[in-house]
């Protein structure tokens, strides 16, 4: 499937340099749409939450810090309950899929979409696609209910399955049609929301009345304007661990250097957060800012100065750091993409520790990596 999308983002000017880059809607094109009042609004718990319901017109800024005499800037559209929706409780037929890599919390997001659908909403009719985006059309869905998946938040992985590229777009449209679905709930990373924007324009040119809801997935907390992104929490403490033995290992040798390697293909906040949380760490190397290897305050500058001060150190280095210098040095390399369309990244760990052994000039260095 084919995942280079062609909708424009809808862009809506206002004064003193407001911008909305909003969201596609059903209302964009199938006009005079029934609404239904929000379960919520009668029920107990909500109801009595005054300010529970997000306003039509409430936005949210890209930058929450601005200059009194700038701009308002980029908003987007406040998520959250309505006042009114536009599916009645008992004519949803909804579904969910995980795609791409593994996360953690990918089952307890499942969970919560169905006991959030059934407990708060009455919708009683929710499944699961098995198997990613080709299980829409490969495999039987997953009759899912608030028992069957009361427990799945203990276990890892996710249990709906997964796979990455290889599917066909007019196939899944033409499934979500037989099946009677309406609400499509997908689970996935950058090119997983990108099949998402395709199926979405496929519904919309066959003037279909199914929404698609793209709940991102990416452990990197690399999404503007939310506070945390699922999963990023876990992969911090667990990069912790890491940290820790690298320590220790590093302490234990003359001028030992420990290089731990975190994921972060475009932004480094679980290195940062592993580094700040752990306090073991001399050096932490992100993709927000480039560095240099020789010469004043370069890299290797500072590698030997630590070393004759401390005899040894760890280094931590977000996957996605370092590498324009990577691309400077091997130009040949192919751009290859990963099943998904994403770049893949070459080896920035494996890297730095080969140019670390030949250049910095302490021996003997033993680095763990």
């Amino acid at each position: 499937m084919s995942t280079e999308s062609n909708y424009q983002m809808k862009v809506v000017k206002g004064d003193y340099g407001y911008v909305l880059e909003d969201v596609p809607h059903l209302t964009d094109y199938i006009p005079d749409l029934p609404t239904y009042d929000n379960p919520l609004r009668s029920n107990p718990a909500y109801s009595v939450v005054k300010q529970y319901f997000v306003d039509m017109d409430d936005t949210v800024p890209q930058k929450v810090v601005v200059h009194k005499d700038s701009p308002r800037g980029v908003h987007f559209r406040r998520a959250g309950p309505r006042q009114k929706v536009y599916f009645s409780s008992d004519d949803v037929r909804a579904c969910i899929v995980t795609c791409g890599g593994l996360c953690p919390g990918l089952n307890t997001v499942i969970r919560e979409i169905v006991h959030s659908l059934d407990y708060m909403y009455g919708v009683s009719k929710v499944f699961g696609i098995d198997g990613g985006y080709r299980g829409f059309y490969s495999k039987n869905i997953i009759n899912l209910t608030p028992k069957t998946v009361n427990d799945i938040h203990k276990r890892g992985g996710t249990i709906l399955g997964s796979s990455r590229g290889g599917h066909d777009t007019t196939k899944i449209v033409d499934s979500i049609q037989d099946r009677g679905i309406n609400q499509v709930y997908i689970i996935g990373g950058d090119g997983t929301q990108k099949g998402a924007a395709v199926i979405y324009e496929e519904i919309r040119r066959r003037g279909l009345k199914v929404i698609v809801a793209g709940i991102p997935k990416t452990i990197d907390n690399d999404i503007p304007v939310i506070d945390k992104s699922f999963g990023f929490d876990t992969a911090v403490e667990e990069a912790q661990r890491a940290i820790n033995a690298a320590h220790v290992e590093a302490e234990s040798a003359e001028n030992g250097i420990g290089m731990v390697k975190l994921m972060g293909r475009y932004s480094g906040f679980i290195a940062m957060y592993a580094t700040l949380a752990s306090r073991d760490v001399d050096l932490c190397l992100i993709p927000e800012s480039p560095f240099y290897l020789e010469g004043d305050g370069g890299l290797f500058e500072y590698i030997e100065k630590r070393l004759k001060e401390n005899g040894h150190m760890v280094i931590v280095i977000a996957e996605g750091a370092g590498q324009e210098l990577l691309a400077e040095e091997n130009a040949h390399a192919k751009n290859e993409q990963d099943a998904s369309g994403n770049k893949l990244l070459q080896d920035v760990g494996l890297w730095i520790s080969q140019k670390i052994r030949i250049s910095v000039k302490l021996n003997p260095i033993n680095e763990g990596v």
